[in-house]
């Protein structure tokens, strides 16, 4: 007869969670969206995700490395993935053009985006290592878009000032989703068409814009 003995733990003896960082960085990034930052607690998260305030602590040391985490999840998600993502998906910038402009449409992935990006520009407004984020992903993005205008043939400057105002129109149109519903494809169509267009500037102005001018 034989007798099968089970291993008994020795009381007090930590056992380590089911949960993974990536879990507490996705519950996090719910409640700043769903209730702002002051109410990204360890003992909130905790509660909601039915586990102990111990059990955060195998993952990260404070609540700052988990706001860390919160916005470098962000950064890869919403400016580095994404841009990859665009820049294989076309080889031609016009195509790569069309494919920012349709970024605010794309349904409840944009609708989602559109809503953690408002969560943490609005806790940007109030810490500085979130407004740091927020200005490196605006850099980032707008220097993406700028490659695409440059590969159009416009000089680097006005390919900046092209990007600049595309960006914004596009976030525009993601933190505004029930007016990008209204006649949001001609608008696109019309913003991408005045911002292919070369211009031609007054005489004495200072510079020659369009592809190719004189600050190329």
């Amino acid at each position: 007869m034989s007798t099968t003995i089970t291993p008994v733990r020795p009381s007090g003896a930590a056992q380590r969670p089911t949960l993974s960082p990536e879990d507490w960085t996705r519950a996090a990034t719910e409640v700043l969206v769903d209730q702002g930052i002051d109410h990204v607690r360890v003992d909130v998260l905790a509660g909601q995700l039915r586990v102990t305030r111990g059990s955060f602590y195998w993952h990260f040391r404070d609540r700052e490395a988990l706001l860390r985490s919160v916005l470098q999840t962000w950064r890869e998600q919403a400016t580095i993935q994404l841009t990859e993502r665009l820049e294989k998906a076309h080889e031609d910038p016009r195509e790569q053009l069309k494919d920012v402009l349709s970024l605010p449409f794309r349904g409840r992935a944009a609708t989602r985006a559109a809503r953690i990006e408002l969560a943490i520009r609005a806790w940007a407004r109030r810490d500085e290592m979130a407004r740091f984020a927020v200005e490196e992903a605006d850099g980032a993005r707008i220097g993406y878009i700028a490659q695409i205008f440059s590969a159009l043939g416009f000089s680097m400057k006005e390919a900046r000032h092209r990007a600049f105002l595309l960006y914004t129109y596009v976030l525009g149109e993601s933190v505004m989703p029930n007016l990008s519903r209204m006649h949001g494809t001609d608008r696109t169509a019309l913003i991408e068409q005045l911002l292919v267009q070369p211009l031609r500037l007054p005489t004495g102005s200072g510079a020659r814009s369009g592809p190719l001018g004189d600050d190329a």
